[in-house]
């Protein structure tokens, strides 16, 4: 199982930008799929959740501003951020919510920096 997430970067506060990861080693079309993201000195939060139905969860902190999707088709998921704000700076991945119980196959995740 692989999950490489990229995408991130140095971005303005309102600004915006879509995370992917790619998945290999497992078909994510039968599974819920989810972005996380680790601040420095904070514990792994959970961003966002889609599940094989398409139902889309969202944190309080970034809901009506970012966006989960996956094309199955890809083995991939996305997370369009917009209005960014210096609070959202961290590392973000994407796992599966039973691997992310597991702490299991994490990626190198992608940082995204939040600042002007």
């Amino acid at each position: 199982v692989q999950l490489q997430a990229s995408g991130g970067g140095l971005v303005q506060p309102g600004g915006s930008l879509r995370l992917s990861c790619r998945a290999s080693g497992f078909d994510i079309s039968i599974n819920y799929m989810a972005w996380y993201r680790q601040a420095p000195g904070k514990q792994r939060e959970l961003v966002a959740t889609i599940t094989s139905g398409e139902t889309t969860i969202y944190a309080n902190s970034v809901k009506g501003r970012f966006t989960i999707s996956r094309d199955n088709s890809r083995n991939t998921v996305w997370l369009q951020t917009s209005r960014l704000k210096p609070e959202d700076t961290a590392v973000y991945y994407c796992n599966t919510p039973y691997n992310a119980a597991q702490n299991i196959f994490w990626g190198q995740g992608t940082q995204v920096t939040v600042s002007s």
